[in-house]
């Protein structure tokens, strides 16, 4: 097995365009190879940053040194992203209201050859294939391996839609690292899915690569090119399979998600209730691949089958693959299940900044909901799975709409995390159940029960979960505001979570504001 070898592109390159204050000590820097970014802030000082750490590398930024920067990188686009002509180097603007440079973020670009070792047999396949996993994982690097190793080492035709030119680097001839693969650049998110549709029908591909699919025309896009037999490897938002799943936007790359009514005979049959969620059509791709580490991989081959079956609260037999120093990678399988989890509440005095304030808990007040706007679904929340025991399901699925709650119903308590029973139902009934599961009683099997008991277990439990999924929310909705120019709103938190909801969607110069009445206050996100 090859090997990996990390290859720096140009860093000569990278360091003439620093000032040459911070070049000079840069040069000579024992962690040079490790250099992730310098960041240049007027008023400031120099910051390096390395894997786990940073320096300070010279004293305060003054705006000679911005334009010194600024004038020996190429033009910023839209998206204030520039880059240096034939390298993986990117460098990134901050600009004040004016429009004013007045910060630059210096990313080192680097080739990392045998990246796809690990998955390599599920490259040559011709499957399609979609990686998941957070940012600085390594997705982008393993997508321009995958398209050099199937245009150079496979002679197959692959053509790459590079939106910001993040593959093959910047400048109109490709970054070596592509190898024989083309290029088509993209001039912003927006026109991505027709550039995808142009590559296809123009070029004849075998595949395409593409980094990021991020929106329903993406999505939509990626499905034709899928019908008429091309391979497609791309990246999209989220870290697993679930994600994926509940995520409304990009739901239909792995077949998308719809209620289902079945009939009493058929219920019966199967041993659920008549109303079950399932898969509306076949996944997009054929495989999805969890990057955990750069060098752990978490492999669903079928996901069909994966879906189908997480839909059905049952648990998923996934491939787990790990590539030690030498290059040596192992496999494993393990069972995956959705992961319930709660939020807890808290008792003090709550204030957004925003003009709402008391002392309290946070569900003292009860209100309707105001004007809606299209609520926005950021994947990555837990998710909490509900076995209803003498109450109607629809009465329970229908009370988690309302909440907005990050929950399923199973028809099957083995896998449920949560027993949600009419009182003394359990007690007639015997109801087998993994051990720990938690039983919330109901006293009759009405909806403003099933609601009210629902509302008060969903707010209890641990709020380092609830606060960490709530700024997720807030900041992939900030995003796809900033791409679709339309206004979004996130689920109704309580007044100290949206308060950092707040100042989350502030850092990226966008407007937020608290609509609705407790307990379904909520932030609406505004494009500037």
């Amino acid at each position: 097995m090859t090997r990996e070898q990390t290859v720096t592109d140009n860093i000569e390159e990278f360091l003439t365009i620093l000032p040459p204050r911070v070049r000079e000590v840069l040069e000579n820097h024992e962690r040079l190879e490790d250099l992730l970014e310098v960041v240049i802030d007027l008023g400031r000082p120099v910051e390096a940053r390395f894997p786990g750490s940073y320096e300070v590398v010279g004293d305060e930024v003054t705006h000679e040194d911005l334009a010194y920067v600024v004038e020996r990188v190429a033009h910023f686009d839209r998206d204030n992203r520039a880059g240096i002509e034939r390298t993986l180097h990117r460098i990134s603007a901050i600009r004040n209201r004016f429009g004013d440079i007045v910060g630059v973020t210096c990313r080192v670009g680097r080739a990392v050859y045998g990246t796809i070792d690990i998955i390599r047999d599920i490259v040559d396949t011709g499957r399609s294939i979609l990686l998941l996993g957070r940012p600085g994982v390594g997705k982008t690097t393993k997508l321009r391996e995958a398209a050099r190793v199937l245009a150079d080492e496979l002679d197959y035709r692959v053509m790459v839609v590079d939106t910001n030119n993040e593959i093959a680097g910047d400048g109109d001839i490709p970054h070596p690292a592509l190898g024989r693969a083309r290029r088509m650049q993209v001039p912003g998110d927006r026109e991505q899915c027709d550039v995808m549709i142009e590559a296809v029908e123009n070029h004849m591909p075998q595949v395409i690569i593409i980094d990021e699919i991020s929106n329903e025309r993406d999505a939509f896009a990626a499905r034709t090119i899928a019908e008429r037999g091309v391979q497609l490897i791309a990246t999209a938002h989220g870290n697993t399979l679930e994600n994926l799943m509940f995520n409304p936007t990009l739901a239909d790359l792995v077949g998308g998600i719809h209620a289902v009514t079945l009939s009493d005979d058929t219920a019966r049959m199967r041993g659920s209730q008549k109303t079950v969620l399932e898969r509306k059509t076949s996944p997009t791709f054929d495989s999805v691949i969890e990057i955990e580490q750069v060098d752990r991989l978490v492999i669903h081959s079928d996901i069909s089958r994966s879906v189908d079956d997480l839909l059905l609260g049952k648990s998923v037999t996934a491939e787990i693959r790990e590539k030690d120093a030498e290059g040596r990678v192992t496999r494993s399988h393990k069972t995956l299940e959705l992961v319930g989890s709660t939020w807890g509440p808290r008792r003090q005095v709550y204030s957004t900044g925003d003009g709402d304030e008391w002392e309290g808990d946070e569900d003292s007040y009860y209100g309707e909901e105001q004007d809606a706007v299209k609520p926005f679904a950021a994947p990555g929340g837990p998710v909490t799975r509900i076995y209803p025991f003498g109450a109607t399901r629809r009465k329970v699925e229908k009370a988690l709409r309302e909440l907005r709650a990050q929950a399923v119903t199973v028809s099957d308590p083995q896998n449920a995390d949560v027993v949600l029973a009419v009182a003394g139902h359990h007690e007639d009934h015997v109801l087998p159940r993994r051990p720990g599961v938690q039983m919330v009683d109901i006293r009759s099997n009405t909806y403003g029960q099933i609601f009210e008991a629902l509302r008060e277990f969903l707010h209890s439990g641990d709020k380092t979960v609830r606060e960490r999924y709530a700024l997720l929310e807030a900041e992939q909705a900030a995003a796809h505001v900033l791409r679709e120019g339309e206004p979004t709103e996130l689920a109704a938190q309580n007044a100290y979570i949206r308060r950092l909801q707040h100042e989350m969607i502030a850092k990226h110069n966008l407007r937020s504001e608290s609509v609705g009445k407790e307990p379904h206050r909520r932030l609406r996100v505004l494009p500037l």
